[in-house]
């Protein structure tokens, strides 16, 4: 199983260990979509019991990236079209109005971090690396909105569909065609236009869900 182990034995907080190396394995692609997650398997691997693995799994379960089979067990979670394209639609309604939030609180200092986070992802050399800075540059914009609750809830579905969105990049035209709107938003924050911005960052969203939609149905 293609996942970063430690030895947690006398670890405390081994459930959230075990939860967080999971989650970063599956966001970043190396555990598959319908792959098993044995929970005897897992707990070899860290050194621990199983008891402290099906909380991480019942963990994960929570945040959407496992499911429980009927005679498999848990599993990663994968989506289906349908459910992508709620997705999508839900990230282009919350961050759209996010951003419109933070334009008017950004600083020199934001917009900068967000133009090095641009320059990162055009040189950046694969699908790992492009969702990285991808995720980097919208959270630094959408951070100077304050509306904390909201990023939380961004940060969650951006954790839930991180693999599909590094899949999209991967498409044709895909890291070109995101690179040149990421310039064009960042041109809106610069300007001040915050109803701008807020229009390129759902039309950016929805372009990627169509482009998502039609991998994911031509599979």
């Amino acid at each position: 199983m293609k996942i970063d182990s430690v030895d947690i034995a006398q670890t405390s907080s081994a459930a959230s260990i075990i939860c967080e190396a999971l989650k970063k394995a599956i966001v970043e692609g190396r555990l598959k979509d319908g792959e098993p997650l044995r929970q005897d398997e897992i707990a070899r691997m860290f050194n621990t019991s199983r008891i402290p693995v099906r909380e991480a799994l019942t963990m994960l379960e929570q945040q959407g990236l496992v499911a429980t089979q009927r005679y498999k067990g848990a599993v990663v979670a994968g989506i289906s079209p349908d459910e992508a394209a709620e997705i999508w639609d839900f990230r282009a309604l919350v961050e759209g109005h996010v951003i419109e939030v933070a334009v008017p609180r950004m600083t020199a200092g934001t917009l900068a971090e967000a133009q090095a986070h641009l320059a990162a992802f055009a040189a950046a050399a694969g699908p790992m690396e492009w969702g990285d800075w991808n995720r980097r540059f919208h959270m630094v914009l959408y951070r100077a909105s304050g509306l904390t609750y909201h990023l939380g809830i961004i940060e969650k579905t951006l954790d839930r569909v991180d693999r599909y969105i590094r899949a999209q990049l991967s498409l044709s035209n895909g890291l070109a065609r995101a690179d040149a709107e990421h310039r064009a938003i960042l041109d809106a924050c610069a300007a001040g236009d915050a109803g701008q911005a807020g229009a390129l960052t759902r039309q950016h969203i929805l372009g990627a869900k169509a482009n998502l939609l039609a991998n994911l149905r031509a599979d």
